[in-house]
């Protein structure tokens, strides 16, 4: 299996919290607080003049941390962040000189963009995913779908007007490879030196981007008959109609109740998301496991469910994606 590069490994977490710090000494905790709430990366920018030395506490102190360094304007600057332990560099405008750096040395670079002249310099480095800065200036959603015809090939980081009210909207897109911002970690969490704060905040904004729900419960019923009568007394008790798909009876979109043996010694429990390859990507960083017998795929051929392989209470997992509205 090839090894997946730096943003690519962004991508499966979709946000980029945006560090700016007054001052080095809190490179540390800030940098365990991100990794104990889910969300294990770090774009330090050079706005402050602790940029560089945060970048170089982080890399040395806290390993499980992906730190780069943003608002790169020069070649000192990126050199400075590798120098530091930085693994990427992120530009706010597209620098001709910062990239070809990069390149050149084998450093991953995200620069930013906001017209196509821009995608198609960063093309012409063989880069495939950029930023797109200010997004909310310049037509946000919008446009981004509209790049997507052209530019099928390219991911976005668009940063800029992305904030806890819209990044869903803006994760749904499939040529988003993640979102960045200053509304993680906040400012003022930062300020007061509340890591807690901070790591609780982490988790809120990865539930934000898996807003996982429980689609229904599979039930294990042995025979069709059994099948016959759980579904009648669920949909009597609830009000719900009954719906015959073959292998099992559904009770309205409570209950899947099978007429033969399935996964799961006493049933299953469907669990939707709103990003499927995301949250497969969360749940095996926490150990879960997945068999590809087990997938499901639509008729254009997505992805668009999967089993855990071990039983959780004598269920099965079934992870799924919602449809999109």
């Amino acid at each position: 299996m090839t090894e997946k590069n730096i943003f690519d490994k962004i991508s499966e977490y979709g946000i980029v919290p945006l560090v700016t710090l007054d001052d080095a000494a809190d490179a540390v905790p800030l940098a365990r607080a991100l990794v104990a709430g889910g969300i294990p990366i770090a774009e330090v920018t050079f706005r402050t003049a602790a940029g560089g030395e945060s970048i170089k506490r982080m890399a040395k102190e806290v390993p499980e941390i992906m730190v780069g360094a943003g608002t790169v304007h020069d070649v000192d600057h990126a050199k400075e962040t590798v120098d530091n332990g930085g693994k990427f560099i992120i530009t706010p405008g597209f620098n001709r000189e910062v990239v070809d750096w990069c390149v050149k040395n084998n450093v991953p670079v995200c620069p930013g963009t906001v017209v196509p002249s821009d995608v198609e310099e960063a093309l012409s480095f063989g880069l495939r995913t950029v930023k797109f800065f200010p997004a909310g200036v310049y037509g946000g959603v919008a446009t981004l779908k509209a790049l997507q015809g052209p530019f099928a090939m390219m991911k976005f980081v668009p940063t800029g007007g992305v904030g806890l009210n819209n990044l869903q909207e803006f994760l749904d897109l499939p040529n988003v490879a993640a979102v960045g911002g200053s509304f993680v970690p906040p400012a003022k969490l930062v300020k007061a030196k509340d890591w807690d704060g901070v790591a609780a905040e982490c988790r809120n904004i990865m539930n934000l981007v898996m807003d996982f729900s429980i689609g229904h419960v599979g039930i294990n019923a042995g025979t069709e008959e059994n099948a016959v009568q759980v579904t009648n007394t669920l949909s009597k008790l609830f009000n719900v109609p009954v719906r015959d798909a073959g292998s099992a009876f559904f009770a309205g979109d409570l209950a899947e109740v099978l007429k033969v043996p399935f996964l799961g010694s006493n049933g299953h429990i469907a669990v939707d998301t709103r990003d499927l390859p995301r949250a497969m990507a969360m749940l095996e960083r926490n150990g879960a496991k997945f068999d590809e017998k087990d997938y499901m795929y639509d008729a254009n051929g997505k992805l668009v469910g999967a089993y855990i392989t071990e039983e959780i209470g004598g269920f099965a997992v079934h992870l799924r994606q919602r449809a999109k509205k």
